[in-house]
């Protein structure tokens, strides 16, 4: 299906429905909890002290030379970023199912503010990382200041993918019990325990394969001075990413003008 200008056109002018969505979903996240915020930091930052104990201490899974929890830290932060996101926007279409038979709007305004919102998460959990670093006296270098430009690729990771997934939803119900399982398998498919120098050479082809690998061995980079930029991996990645991406929104677009009926 050919996605024409007034398509973009009409989004736009939805844009202050879009801010709603966000806004409220902001809003229900850290309404009436007890930590509010620092959950953003509660996740990412206790899986590291298990990851730590178990497989930098335990296991003794190999960090290249860096202290393990920054090591793991700095792959869980947009790991836990990216896992929230696709299962929120995943989901999203059925969490707002009593809004698609009511009244019209752009139904792709759904998922892509679950994806967004996440991005709060994000930033409040990367300050702990800058902690985490001078805690353990390793040098802040420029290559920081690209970690958020980094979160543009993974949100649009997430966001292809959970456009796919909130479209199949709406038709199949068991997705949304597929979408957790997959996230599961997909952390032991991506170097967030391990670092990527661990993969054989004849199966670096295969681990390639997963967009999300070449991503968060870009975010270590940016972090850990001594490491290098992962350049092919990540341009192998941020070319699948586009075309997933590009593919979820062709197929998300198909598809949205059944949702009200089948919902």
């Amino acid at each position: 299906m050919k996605i024409n200008r007034e398509y973009f056109r009409e989004i736009w002018q939805y844009r202050e429905l879009f801010y709603f969505f966000v806004w409220r979903d902001v809003k229900v996240r850290y309404k009436q909890t007890v930590l509010g915020a620092l959950w953003a930091v509660v996740q990412p930052f206790f899986t590291m002290i298990v990851f730590t104990l178990f497989f930098g201490k335990i296991v003794n899974i190999p960090s290249d030379g860096i202290p393990y929890p920054v090591f793991s830290y700095a792959a869980l932060v947009p790991w836990t970023y990216f896992s929230v996101s696709l299962s929120s926007s995943g989901n999203s279409l059925l969490g707002n199912s009593h809004l698609l038979n009511k009244v019209y709007f752009p139904r792709v305004v759904i998922p892509a503010s679950s994806a967004i919102v996440g991005l709060i998460d994000f930033a409040i959990a990367s300050v702990i990382l800058i902690g985490l670093l001078l805690y353990y006296d390793m040098p802040l270098s420029w290559g920081l200041l690209a970690w958020p430009l980094l979160a543009v690729p993974l949100l649009t990771l997430a966001l292809g993918i959970g456009l796919i997934l909130a479209s199949l939803s709406v038709k199949y119900r068991d997705i949304k019990y597929v979408i957790p399982f997959g996230i599961q398998l997909l952390l032991f498919a991506t170097p967030v325990i391990y670092p990527s120098s661990l993969i054989p050479e004849r199966y670096r082809i295969i681990f390639l394969l997963n967009p999300l690998s070449g991503i968060i061995d870009a975010f270590r980079s940016v972090v850990l001075p001594s490491r290098n930029f992962p350049l092919e991996s990540f341009l192998t990645s941020l070319g699948a990413t586009i075309v997933i991406f590009a593919v979820g929104f062709v197929y998300f677009r198909k598809t949205e003008r059944f949702f009200a009926d089948i919902i």
